[in-house]
């Protein structure tokens, strides 16, 4: 591994071309001291209303599913980097399980020690000491503060806007091309979250969503649920998220969105080493129910039941909050599109808007 003072040494080293090894190991995130910046008056952990599903009570996890992706069917369209394979020693993007590789800015020692739990499953069954779930009674501690469980959030955690802004997960996709465009025509930009294995396989689509201004943030590699995952899984699943995103667009993510909105304080004390924050939400479209991923055809929602919540969440809350769409699947598009153009075409913000914040940890000379 390289140690601090060598990476410090390669920060200050000229850049050639945009393409030499010193640029890209700087891609090994360049961690910046954590410095929340919210526009709310939180103090410490909070619990905030939202209509996202209570996963304690359900098998399926709480709100903000979506649908993980589906394993690498052909090869990824961005060519494995020089500097990547340099630094990992391997030639390839790895499939949804991507391989660890140790950072030298990671503190083990800074990372909270709250025991690994599984999707949907945030209550004592009686027999956590033998399966390694987490007991209720932790999770709803200010020490653990697990969203995906109770809706907690932390100071740092980004969950609303001051105008009513949509967010989209789980992209870049084809499908994403007609969000871009129905975007381009309002003039108004948005927050896209973005799977590191979709970004290796759409990379001109990541690359025409940053260059038309969209605010690009990490949505992990593969759409784990990082709770049940180890710390270093959990490094694995942002590190070559990060990479994916450096790889096609020369910067570095500031804001994260945790799959199925799994993230604890174990998780959160990983992202802020990595200089990131997490980004959440006050509204759960659920559009990927649209797909028939409910439960059963009883559970199937339709464009009109997910617009006319949109619209009623609107008047309810004076135009402010942050929706949570998804962008893999042309359905939830038209969707998000319709929400776009018929409620939220004239003012909307990006993430780092709604917050004060930067757009990127950094960004690189291409």
């Amino acid at each position: 591994m390289i140690t601090w003072l060598v990476f410090y040494l390669m920060l200050t080293i000229p850049m050639i071309n945009g393409s030499d090894l010193s640029l890209r190991l700087q891609s090994k995130f360049m961690p910046t001291s954590f410095s929340p910046r919210n526009i709310f008056d939180t103090h410490g952990p909070a619990t905030i209303n939202s209509n996202k599903e209570d996963s304690s009570s359900s098998s399926g996890g709480g709100g903000g599913s979506g649908l993980p992706p589906s394993p690498m069917q052909f090869p990824p369209k961005l060519p494995f980097p020089k500097w990547l394979s340099d630094f990992t020693g391997l030639h390839e993007w790895p499939d949804l399980d991507p391989p660890y590789i140790p950072l030298d800015f990671i503190d083990f020692n800074k990372i909270v020690n709250i025991p690994i739990h599984k999707q949907g499953q945030c209550h004592d069954t009686g027999s956590n000491n033998n399966n390694n779930l987490t007991p209720l009674s932790i999770l709803r501690t200010p020490k653990a503060c697990s969203f995906d469980c109770f809706n907690c959030v932390e100071i740092d955690d980004v969950y609303t806007c001051p105008k009513l802004s949509q967010t989209f997960d789980d992209g870049p996709s084809t499908a994403t091309l007609k969000l871009l465009q129905s975007f381009n025509q309002t003039g108004l930009k948005t927050t896209l979250f973005t799977l590191g294995v979709n970004i290796v396989r759409f990379p001109e689509i990541y690359q025409q969503s940053h260059s038309m201004g969209h605010i690009m943030g990490s949505h992990t590699w593969s759409h784990k649920f990082l709770p049940s995952l180890t710390n270093q899984e959990i490094i694995s699943q942002i590190e070559w998220s990060i990479w994916a995103m450096n790889a096609t667009s020369n910067h570095l993510p500031k804001w994260f969105r945790p799959p199925y909105g799994g993230i604890d304080n174990r998780i959160r004390s990983i992202l802020r080493q990595f200089g990131m924050q997490a980004v959440l939400w006050d509204f759960d479209t659920f559009d990927w129910k649209m797909l028939g991923g409910g439960g059963g055809t009883s559970n199937i929602r339709k464009e009109e039941d997910v617009f006319s919540e949109v619209e009623k969440f609107k008047l309810t809350k004076n135009n402010k909050g942050l929706i949570l769409h998804h962008d893999a699947i042309q359905k939830t598009v038209d969707v998000g599109i319709m929400i776009h153009e018929k409620l939220l075409n004239h003012d909307q913000l990006t993430v780092p808007l709604c917050v004060g914040g930067i757009d990127y940890i950094k960004t690189f000379p291409k």
